[in-house]
Order: structure tokens, then C-alpha cells, then sequence
């Protein structure tokens, strides 16, 4: 564990200051070889789209002067296509290389709300290839992008998402009802169309059989929601200072991209969103996001790699990532990793961060079935208030349902039988080499929960210098080699500390109050090798709960 402290102890993280077509600082020393991050440059060129027929009255749907523009921007040679202030009504924008898609600040470009605008593709959503509806900002295999400037985006996705009942006001459910659409037969979801709500019917939320025809898909067209800003094999690709609102369903992104930068970015998405994450780095390499606010329906940034066999045959990790001083206000997770995360992930550095509300604060999801390796994490300095659920939560058992699901909805899934040990094959996900310090909470509902497999544990979770008021303290189930150093926490109902069929674990400077009569209690046949070393009280019998189950000499106190 001192070897991995100090490692850690080493990162130093200047301030990043990117300026479009310049180097950027890389004066920080982090615990892996991070290279330089491409940042495109463009001609000094600028094509306004008023110039090819665009008109800013909000009514005026603008696709073709959009995409005049954009062409005439290529065809000389790339250079900047200018938004200016205005109300700008388009249909879907397809971006080409060597192209800044500059939208000045007050200007306000608005997606069309008329799903014919937007035909079926070939895309891939939630790890699968799929078909879905054309994506309002798009682009496939290119390099030197960006969106810049000052301006908003919006998605208009309202007009595409489902809403439950149980997520508005009474007022709203009847003006939503009365806008038009249809009302499921349980009357408790509104759907914008029959379309729609024919989609939610399919068990694999849209992921019909290879045989599947056009016309299959066309009978759910409107069911099939497109991600905001859809970039597929990009490289050198720059977002800064524009706001993206309203998506229809994820709002950005990046797929098998390289050399990825976002700079002051914001990203709005109604709390209810369903599918409404702020960001999904999928299989990508190289890239930073520095200074960035994000308020999401799902989870706010989430790195991804592909889901089960299409995903380990893809064999991409998001790698070499550093993600600093972002904010996150809603969200089912305010830094994620998974559930799709086969082809794995590594080598990511998240500090500076800031988690307002969200529902779970830092989450690891994952189940079997997907492989996967996620190893070299390094996470420090965040800090996080009223987390809903867990401050700091790995989930191997992740079953789909979001951390605080409604009343009609399954409950997060937690494992009926542990014992169950099943064999370790390429379909079995691995989480290890997790550096987490510097963390402070103010109210959650659970500290820190670590939920491993009983044939894969969560391997070297390096926990220190962490502060967390929660109504329950920390909880890990089949976790091998935890190493916890400088842990306060105060606990309102709950057990301070359960450890259950885990092995290798350090206790270090553990320090826990709380309304419960056992300080820590220990169960499982499995458990072995628990040492409790300097903790913050001194250790009674009657402070520790160990089930008869438990080899007594696997509990060291010293």
C-alpha cells in the first residue's frame, strides 16, 4: 500500500488553459505517461450561415443554409462557420474536418421538434450497433472539429423523451397530456406518439433481432431517441465554451475518438431525463476536460467501452483521460464508469471536482456477462454534498434499474446469494488498481459500498484521507486487498463498518461515530487476513461483531 500512497502523492495538477489553435500547459506529473493532447487549428476563413440563406427568426427551418455552409467551409479548404446572435431553427448538422462550428454567444440554435427531420442511421447506442434517429449534431471519421463560442444548443429533446407521472407536478402531468400524445395503458407514462410507445414495449429497449427489417425499425422510429452530438472516429475534436441543452437522449457522444478536449462546457438536462447523461466517452483515447458543468437526468460523465460480446470484440478501452474541475449538480452519478465497459478502461485521472445532489457521487458499475477490465483509476480531491445514495459505490451486480428508482420500478439489485461462485471466463468484468483520496461528503446516504463477485473481487481499492457523513458507514462484500488509511466518518443510523467475505484488508487510522452498538462487524466463511491498525477508538469485544463463521485469527488488531 506505501507504494501506491506515494504514487499517488506524487500527482501534481497545474491548471489547464486551453486556447483553440495553441499548445496547452502540461506542467502536471501524473501517475501514468499522459500524451500531449492534439488540439485542431483552423484557417482564419469564416463562412456565416447568413450568407448562404440562414434567417434568425426561429420559425425558418435553416438545415440546407447549415449545411451550405459547412460544405463551402470544406470545400475551401476548412476555416470557421459562423452562428451569429439569433433564433436559429435546423434540422440535423452534419459536421466535416477541419471545421469550428463557432456559435457566437447569443445565439441560440434550436433543433427541429419534427421527427421526419431526422431518418434512420446505422449507429450504436448503449454499447450495440443499432439503428437510431439521425443525431441533431453528427460526424463519422473525421479530424480538426470543433464547437465553439458562446452560444446554446438545444436539443428540443421534451418533444422525443417519455415522462412518467410520478416525475411532475399534477398541473404539469395535465398540460403535458393535453399537448398531444398518447398515455401508456398503466396511465401512469406519457409518450409523445403510438410510435413511441410501441418502441418501450420491446424488452431490448429498441435492440431488434439481425433479421430485423427497415420497416421493423420504421414502426418505432420515434421511439428510437438519437444522442445530441454523435462523433464516431474522430480525431483532434475541441468543445469549448458552448452550452448543450435539451438532449434527446445522451447528449455527447464520443465514440473510438482521439485526442478529445472540452473547456468550459456546459451540459443541461432535465433531472427527469430518462437516458439524459451529460457525457459518454466511449472506447476513446487521449483527451481532457477541465472546467465543465453538468446537470444530467442519468449519469453526468460516464466513460464507456462497448457492451458485452460487440465490446470485447471491439477490444477499445477510454484510456488516458484526465477530467478536472467540472462540476455536477443532478445526475444519477456525478463520475461514472459503466455499465458498458467491456472493452475496458484505464489510466484516468479525475481531481477538482465538485457533486451537488447527485445520486450516487463516484460510481463503478458492472455485472457479469460484460468482461472488461477497469484497473489504474486515480481520483482525488472532490468534494460532495446531499449524494443520495452512495458517496463512493462499486456495483458488480449493477442490474439496469437507476439508484432511486420510482415506486413501480425494480429495486436496485442486490444479490439474493453471494456463495454463488460461477466460473471466470472472458464474460467476467474486473475492477482493480483504484487510488481514491482527498474526499469530502456532507450527507449521503451510505458512505462507501463495495459490492465485488464471489469468483472476481474488487482488487487493490486504495482508499485515504476521506470525510464522509452519511446515515451508514462502509460497507464491502468480496473485496480483496482494501486498503483504507485516514477514514472519518459519521454515522447517523446505520453500522459504521461491515466487511463481509473479503480478504487482505488494512484499517488505518479509522475513525467512526455514530447511534449503533458495534463499531465494526465481520462475517463470511471467505474472510480473510483483516487488520485493524491505530484505529480512531480503542477496540473493545463489545465494539466488534465477528460471526461465528469467521476464522478467528483472520482479524488482527494491532
Amino acid at each position: 500500500m506505501k507504494s501506491s500512497i506515494k504514487q499517488l502523492t506524487l500527482v501534481l495538477l497545474c491548471h489547464l488553459i486551453i486556447i483553440p489553435g495553441k499548445a496547452q500547459n502540461t506542467c502536471e506529473k501524473l501517475p501514468f505517461d499522459m500524451p500531449k493532447v492534439n488540439v485542431p487549428v483552423f484557417k482564419p476563413d469564416t463562412f456565416n450561415i447568413k450568407d448562404y440563406g440562414a434567417v434568425n427568426d426561429g420559425v425558418t427551418l435553416n438545415t440546407q443554409a447549415f449545411a451550405k455552409a459547412i460544405d463551402a467551409c470544406s470545400k475551401a479548404g476548412g476555416g470557421t462557420v459562423f452562428v451569429p446572435s439569433g433564433l436559429w431553427l435546423t434540422g440535423p448538422i452534419i459536421m466535416k474536418s477541419k471545421i469550428n462550428l463557432y456559435v457566437k454567444k447569443g445565439a441560440l440554435v434550436l433543433f427541429s421538434r419534427n421527427f421526419d427531420d431526422y431518418p434512420l442511421v446505422q449507429s450504436n447506442y448503449e454499447g450495440l450497433n443499432t439503428m437510431r434517429c439521425q443525431s441533431p449534431i453528427s460526424g463519422v471519421g473525421l479530424e480538426d472539429i470543433a464547437i465553439t463560442g458562446g452560444g446554446v444548443l438545444d436539443g428540443s429533446g421534451d418533444a422525443w423523451r417519455s415522462v412518467k407521472r410520478s416525475k411532475m407536478t399534477q398541473s404539469h402531468w395535465y398540460s403535458l397530456v393535453k399537448s398531444g400524445g398518447v398515455v401508456g395503458k398503466d396511465g401512469n407514462t406519457w409518450y409523445p406518439s403510438e410510435k413511441s410507445m410501441k418502441g418501450s414495449e420491446i424488452q431490448s429497449s429498441g435492440y431488434l433481432s439481425p433479421n430485423a427489417k427497415e420497416a421493423d425499425y420504421l414502426a418505432i422510429k420515434d421511439f428510437l431517441r438519437p444522442v445530441m452530438v454523435n462523433l464516431n472516429g474522430c480525431k483532434n475534436i475541441l468543445l469549448e465554451g458552448v452550452t448543450f441543452r435539451n438532449s434527446p437522449s445522451w447528449c455527447l457522444h464520443p465514440l473510438m475518438c482521439e485526442h478529445l478536449t472540452l473547456q468550459n462546457v456546459k451540459v443541461y438536462n432535465p433531472w427527469y431525463a430518462q437516458n439524459g447523461d451529460g457525457i459518454d466517452i466511449e472506447s476513446c483515447r487521449i483527451g481532457r476536460i477541465d472546467n465543465c458543468t453538468f446537470d444530467a437526468g442519468d449519469d453526468a460523465i460516464c466513460i464507456k467501452s462497448g457492451r458485452n460480446e460487440e465490446g470485447r470484440k471491439r477490444n477499445m478501452p477510454t484510456e488516458l483521460f484526465v477530467i478536472t474541475n467540472c462540476i455536477v449538480y443532478h445526475g444519477h452519478g456525478g463520475f461514472v464508469i459503466g455499465s458498458e465497459m467491456s472493452g475496458g478502461a484505464r489510466n484516468l485521472f479525475v481531481s477538482n471536482c465538485t457533486f451537488i445532489g447527485t445520486d450516487v457521487g463516484l460510481r463503478f458499475k458492472t455485472t457479469r456477462g460484460r468482461g472488461g477490465m477497469v484497473e489504474k483509476i486515480y481520483i482525488s480531491d472532490i468534494s460532495m454534498i446531499n449524494i443520495l445514495t452512495d458517496a463512493i459505490g462499486f456495483d458488480m451486480y449493477y442490474g439496469g434499474t437507476s439508484p432511486l428508482p420510482e415506486a413501480d420500478e425494480k429495486q436496485p439489485s442486490v444479490p439474493e446469494e453471494t456463495e454463488t461462485i460461477q466460473e471466470v471466463n472472458n464474460e467476467t468484468p474486473q475492477f482493480e488498481d483504484f487510488y481514491i483520496r482527498n474526499i469530502s461528503c456532507n450527507g449521503a446516504e451510505r458512505a462507501i459500498f463495495l459490492q465485488g463477485l464471489p469468483e472476481m473481487y474488487i482488487k487493490n481499492i486504495n482508499l485515504e484521507n476521506i470525510s464522509i457523513r452519511a446515515n451508514s458507514g462502509i460497507t464491502c462484500i468480496d473485496g480483496d486487498q482494501i486498503n483504507c488509511k485516514n477514514i472519518k466518518l459519521e454515522v447517523t443510523n446505520g453500522n459504521i463498518i461491515v466487511f463481509s467475505n473479503s480478504k487482505n484488508v488494512i484499517l488505518n487510522q479509522v475513525q467512526g461515530t455514530g447511534n449503533t452498538s458495534k463499531f465494526i462487524s465481520i462475517g463470511g466463511k471467505r474472510t480473510e487476513n483483516i487488520q485493524l491498525t491505530q484505529i480512531g477508538q480503542k477496540l473493545t469485544d463489545a465494539d466488534m461483531e465477528i460471526s461465528s463463521d469467521v476464522n478467528p485469527k483472520a482479524v488482527v488488531k494491532k
